[in-house]
């Protein structure tokens, strides 16, 4: 094998990973103008909205690679991230700190649990990435989950500037934010440890590695592009449609 196509070292491979977070929906138009309070309040709502689809959408796509991976230690340390977001003893899960954030915002219960308010573009790329980590090999559903490698600083960041910029959002609506950046941490150490030791066999494995973490990027990015058509440039679905 030529040095050109020697594994990069792990180092390299890891630096290689983080350096796509320039592509994390956190550099979105969207989401600047959320975090420079520029949003008004129909707009914060359908981001509400539309992201409860992801959120949704978490554990089922985290159950399907429990069922996919036959190693009984992954599937031990992958279990808590369906707790998290399912909810278990006390603990009413982010699902619930989901919804609560909507209310927070003025929405009702059903009108975020009903799903009727999620727009075509953002239900198409949520169920991609279902529909990937269903039928992928579980190896590569689990190194799609690194885009978590970006997530706290997202959720730093709202919780830094909402309570200013947004102050008509009840404070207790921000507890998923909270919780999330401890366990988004945690959920980083393991997916990006296991990453970095099977896609860090070959070069092959590791170009993989970052094509899969780009289609996990473009996931999100996506979802943006369907609200900022729909909430900011005033364009929803068919809206030229009689």
């Amino acid at each position: 094998m030529s040095n050109s196509q020697q594994p990069w070292p792990r180092e390299e491979f890891e630096a290689r990973l983080r350096e796509k977070g320039k592509y994390y929906h956190i550099q979105h138009p969207y989401h600047v103008l959320m975090a420079e309070g520029k949003l008004d309040q129909a707009q914060i709502r359908g981001w509400v909205l539309n992201r409860f689809y992801y959120q949704v959408m978490i554990p089922r796509k985290d159950a399907a690679i429990l069922a996919n991976c036959p190693e009984r230690e992954i599937r031990r340390e992958w279990m808590q991230r369906i707790l998290d977001h399912e909810g278990y003893g006390d603990d009413p899960g982010g699902i619930e700190a989901w919804i609560q954030l909507g209310v927070a915002c003025g929405l009702s219960r059903e009108a975020i649990t009903s799903l009727e308010h999620v727009l075509p573009g953002v239900r198409f790329a949520v169920e991609a990435y279902f529909n990937f980590a269903r039928t992928a090999p579980w190896q590569e559903a689990v190194c799609s989950s690194l885009t978590e490698l970006f997530a706290p600083t997202i959720h730093k960041q709202r919780l830094a500037g909402w309570p200013e910029l947004y102050p008509w959002i009840k404070p207790e609506g921000l507890t998923y934010f909270q919780k999330r950046v401890s366990q988004a941490r945690r959920d980083v150490e393991h997916g990006l440890a296991f990453t970095l030791d099977y896609f860090g066999q070959t070069r092959n494995l590791q170009e993989r590695a970052l094509e899969i973490l780009q289609f996990k990027l473009d996931v999100l990015w996506t979802m943006l592009d369907a609200m900022h058509l729909a909430y900011i440039d005033r364009k929803p679905p068919y809206f030229n449609i009689q």
